[in-house]
């Protein structure tokens, strides 16, 4: 039937109560003492042994095995007897066959505690989601050697709750995970595993403390992932203070079409749609005798939206629409003032006086605000296409003076990241000159949160710790 049995001997096969059961003992074969490995064939007793094994044809099947129990005749062993095991049939203490508790184990490692046991109950195995979550943590996580690249890296518990994860970056698989961004917790790993050559994180303080101060031989590195995202949310801060300028180059909307009863008049728009859906609905219940309270209790909307709807000649007029920019009496100048910023006149005054001679009435206060966003997101755009150039030839020798530039910007968003990068600066260098990265770290961490979701947010950190371990390994073992 399975191979496992064909090491014992099957004297009976039945079925009762939808049970496939299995009748077998074992063969009268000399065994090793499992303490001093002489051998030995003399019976002390035997006993029977019930072991669940993988469903067969549907039914679930019990194996009544009967065993040995033997002497051992070495007058220097300190066992007198010992238990026969079957090799891939029976394990010590264990009611499973090795081959159905590989499965519950999977089960547990794929999907936790509620999701493993309904796989296992459509397998014919019925265990419970607390069964199945404690067989998971009876497996013991594989020992790991220190690596010699090693990625850190934080993520979400709940809330405001951080925890830390170690990989290993040369192997590409998780080492450790616990709660908490503590230096002292990270450098109490280090020490405990000497050997670390290079360490990838973000610009974390922490992170680079707890590095420094358990493992200061190693060689930091400030992930350029991470330095280019710090770049671009200090760019966006600066691009918002300029929305306006965006607004300005849009060009005035065309007024809307009348409405038409044509068919070519779709909506297509997820937006339109659902509006003109909305409408149609709504319009279907205002020819009744119902007031607008009982049509929004019945389609279950607000009343002032059923009123909207039931008021308007036509779904159109729902939609929601973006309101015109309000022109001003530099509108008409905005090409020549940027025609002449190009050309190198980049004082305010001499600009005004210029456009004042072609006709221009308003206040100066109103060109100099105009130019003065120009200066900035010209200067920003330099900034942040010399540090791509650095990533892109990994050289960071213009670094010191790009550094510079960003403190004299006079933009406060952009001293600031020279500031902070000042006080990381040789892990930054290392992270735009080396191929080292937290990408391996990354994806670890879109593993992790994937794990957290499929148990909904509900595991505490050592049922964390061992899904997202056995999982790495599992994957690689099937690769």
């Amino acid at each position: 039937m399975s191979p496992h049995l064909d090491a014992v001997r099957v004297e009976r096969v039945w079925v009762a109560g939808g049970v496939v059961r299995i009748a077998a003992c074992t063969r009268e074969l000399t065994l090793a003492c499992p303490d001093c490995g002489l051998g030995s064939a003399r019976v002390h007793s035997r006993y029977s042994r019930t072991l669940a094994d993988v469903a067969a044809g549907g039914r679930p099947v019990l194996i009544s095995l009967m065993v040995r129990r033997l002497f051992c005749d070495s007058a220097d062993c300190g066992r007198r007897t010992f238990a026969e095991q079957v090799e891939g049939l029976t394990v010590r203490y264990q009611r499973r066959s090795p081959l159905l508790q590989h499965l519950v184990e999977m089960a547990g490692v794929l999907l936790a505690g509620r999701g493993g046991a309904r796989l296992l109950r459509i397998l014919k195995t019925p265990l419970s989601r607390t069964s199945v979550l404690f067989q998971l943590m009876r497996i013991r996580l594989p020992s790991a050697a220190t690596p010699r690249v090693l990625g850190v890296d934080d993520f979400a518990l709940y809330a405001d709750v951080y925890g830390t994860l170690l990989v290993d970056a040369d192997r590409r698989l998780p080492i450790e995970l616990w709660a908490g961004r503590d230096a002292e917790q990270l450098a109490s790993w280090l020490r405990a595993h000497p050997g670390v050559e290079v360490v990838c994180r973000d610009g974390s303080l922490v992170y680079r403390q707890g590095i420094t101060e358990g493992a200061p031989d190693a060689v930091q590195v400030s992930d350029r992932f991470h330095l280019w995202q710090g770049l671009s949310k200090r760019v966006s801060d600066i691009a918002a203070a300029h929305r306006d300028c965006l607004t300005a180059a849009v060009p005035e909307p065309q007024p809307a079409p009348p409405p038409s009863d044509e068919p070519r008049e779709a909506a297509d728009t997820p937006a339109r749609r659902h509006a003109k859906r909305l409408f149609e609905t709504v319009q279907e219940y205002t020819g009744t005798a119902r007031s607008l309270s009982a049509i929004a209790r019945e389609l279950g909307l607000n009343r002032r939206t059923v009123a909207k709807y039931a008021r308007a000649g036509s779904w159109q007029e729902c939609i929601r629409r973006t309101p015109p920019r309000r022109s001003t009496s530099l509108d008409p100048y905005l090409d020549y003032l940027r025609q002449r910023w190009e050309e190198g006149e980049q004082t305010a005054t001499v600009l005004h006086q210029e456009i004042a001679a072609k006709g221009y009435r308003g206040h100066y206060q109103r060109v100099r605000d105009a130019a003065a966003r120009w200066p900035s997101l010209d200067q920003t755009h330099t900034l942040v296409r010399q540090f791509a150039a650095m990533l892109d030839a990994r050289n960071a020798a213009p670094l010191p003076d790009w550094l510079d530039q960003l403190a004299d910007s006079g933009l406060p968003a952009l001293a600031s990241l020279a500031n902070a990068i000042r006080e990381d600066q040789p892990a930054v260098v290392q992270g735009i000159t080396t191929p080292f990265n937290s990408g391996v770290n990354e994806g670890r961490i879109t593993d992790l949160k994937l794990q957290k979701r499929i148990m909904a947010g509900r595991a505490g950190v050592p049922l964390l710790r061992h899904r997202v371990v056995l999982m790495a390994h599992l994957r690689r073992s099937y690769l």
